[in-house]
């Protein structure tokens, strides 16, 4: 399973770039409206750090405005730009309009297994079911993620799964083991996923060994 980061930070984007297991990055309008900046501006800035998937956000409710902001937006950087479009109808239009142009899509803000397979028939390139959010209104997460999975390899969808509203490393580790193509990870838990109590604790009890060791061959 790959990892992407979710964020709009430059400077969390910045480090990730360096970290070996994040091959990607998504963002939506929230993200954005923390950083000060125009999407476009942030999206030329992730495109000079990230050489990977960057899902970029359209913000209109039609056909027509979302097909612009689309071609505005992939034009940025064609070969890294991923469309992010609504789990709406005219979502779904768009979705498959794009596909015909070879633009890749990813249809976020998916709550159910039914949607699932709209945006999977719709030729989405990427689906993103919410754990957190499902998870905060009492519904299983994990229930959805297998379901989708399911979905996906009964009729051979080549439509990738992004698990995102990721707010735990448990979240990240249950969507590995259900099969989801790529979870979308907060920098604070890309950065708790490296870390064991058991490990530090390993750490430092090396690192006194070592000491000993060298003082008995000085």
């Amino acid at each position: 399973m790959k990892l992407f980061i979710d964020t709009a930070n430059l400077k969390e984007i910045e480090e990730a770039s360096h970290w070996p297991f994040v091959s990607g990055v998504t963002t939506n309008p929230s993200l954005i409206a923390k950083e000060g900046l125009s999407q476009k501006e942030i999206i030329e800035h992730i495109a000079k750090l990230i050489d990977g998937p960057i899902s970029a956000e359209v913000t209109a409710e039609d056909c027509e405005g979302m097909l612009t902001q689309a071609h505005e937006l992939y034009a940025i950087k064609p070969s890294n730009i991923v469309i992010k479009l609504p789990m709406t109808v005219e979502g779904l239009k768009v979705a498959n309009a794009l596909y015909k142009e070879n633009i890749p899509t990813n249809v976020t803000l998916c709550f159910s297994s039914s949607q699932a397979l709209l945006a999977m028939e719709s030729h989405a390139t990427y689906l993103s079911p919410f754990l957190g959010r499902l998870d905060d209104n009492g519904w299983d997460s994990a229930k959805l993620i297998e379901e989708i999975v399911t979905l996906k390899r009964n009729f051979g969808y080549p439509t990738k799964i992004i698990a995102a509203s990721i707010r735990s490393v448990r979240h990240v580790e249950v969507a590995a083991l259900l099969g989801s193509d790529i979870a979308t990870v907060p920098y604070k838990v890309l950065k708790k996923l490296i870390s064991h109590p058991l490990t530090d604790s390993g750490l430092a009890t090396f690192a006194v060994d070592a000491e000993k060791t060298a003082k008995l061959t000085k």
